[in-house]
């Protein structure tokens, strides 16, 4: 992949403005990368490089679409289906045949966790979110203070927030923490939890501190990032809220008895997988993503004709 994968990015007269950080920095590891090429024939895929915000209308965005029909080839040879762009917020459905197409063929690169219903789990993709994970941390034998870490203004106010807070094995912050303190309390805990669709910021660098991530949520997750390179049911654990914080604390114990360990380990040696570098190196979150890309790059041999 390394050698052979190419990206074409289509021209424009203004860089591409982005919502989020994590856009930014794909978008620059892009573009400064060796799997771009200036030759579109010898390309795999085609990167839209239009800003997307909350408030792009689809107007907007067939309009731009149908720029690049108008202006290149390459669109109409597999109507988008060798295309991808950035959009952390996603696309808006619109009627109009290029938004249309869009949608349905061309992969969305989107920020995790995404927004609920424009994402399509077959096709599209997540950006892992930027977060502290440097190195791995974990301990080979890891002794834990705490059963259980929940982030400061983590979980939504609930009664599963006052049995969390009631549970002595589980430390619950009542305010922000500096760096190293929230650091030592990932080492020294053996679950970390989350709340999907709150700050999942930090799964990658509880993991790579050795502590399991517990994603609370109600429904199943389809958006989660690297889904073609990591099994997230081996290093993290899912469970729902209806049970209380108990049934939370069963289903973790059951994970300390049947495999914490491997878990633990697993998700130590994945967390390499989330990290974003300014400059990319192997393995890392971009080129992670650009594999992804290269698992869903168009097989279509096209005829040499021009297109309509």
């Amino acid at each position: 992949m390394l050698k052979a994968f190419k990206t074409y990015v289509y021209p424009r007269s203004v860089a591409p403005s982005f919502d989020s950080q994590v856009e930014s920095l794909f978008y620059f590891s892009l573009t400064q990368s060796n799997f771009i090429t200036q030759n579109p024939e010898e390309a795999h895929l085609f990167f839209i490089p239009f800003s997307f915000h909350a408030d792009l209308s689809p107007r907007s965005t067939a309009r731009v679409v149908g720029d690049y029909r108008t202006d290149y080839i390459y669109w109409n040879r597999a109507l988008g289906a060798d295309h991808f762009y950035l959009s952390c917020t996603g696309v808006r459905h619109g009627s109009d045949r290029n938004v249309v197409e869009l949608k349905k063929n061309s992969v969305q690169i989107s920020c995790f966790p995404t927004t609920s219903g424009l994402f399509t789990p077959h096709k599209d993709i997540t950006l892992p979110p930027l977060a502290n994970v440097h190195a791995l941390h974990a301990p080979a034998n890891k002794s834990a203070k705490y059963f259980a870490y929940v982030k400061y203004n983590w979980v939504k106010e609930s009664t599963l927030v006052e049995e969390l807070l009631s549970d002595p094995e589980i430390l619950v912050e009542s305010e922000p923490s500096d760096q190293m303190t929230y650091e030592a309390r990932l080492a020294g805990s053996k679950f970390c939890l989350f709340e999907y669709g709150q700050d999942v910021t930090g799964i990658g660098e509880a993991m790579s501190f050795g502590c399991v991530p517990v994603v609370i949520t109600d429904r199943p997750i389809q958006d989660l990032p690297l889904t073609d390179v990591l099994s997230w049911q081996r290093i993290a654990v899912f469970v729902g809220t209806r049970g209380g914080a108990k049934e939370l604390k069963r289903v973790l114990v059951r994970v300390v008895v049947d495999g914490y360990e491997d878990m633990r380990r697993s998700g130590a040696a994945a967390s390499k997988h989330l990290v974003w570098n300014e400059t990319p190196q192997s393995y890392d979150a971009f080129h992670m993503v650009m594999y992804q890309l290269w698992l869903r790059r168009h097989t279509i041999r096209y005829p040499d004709r021009e297109w309509a």
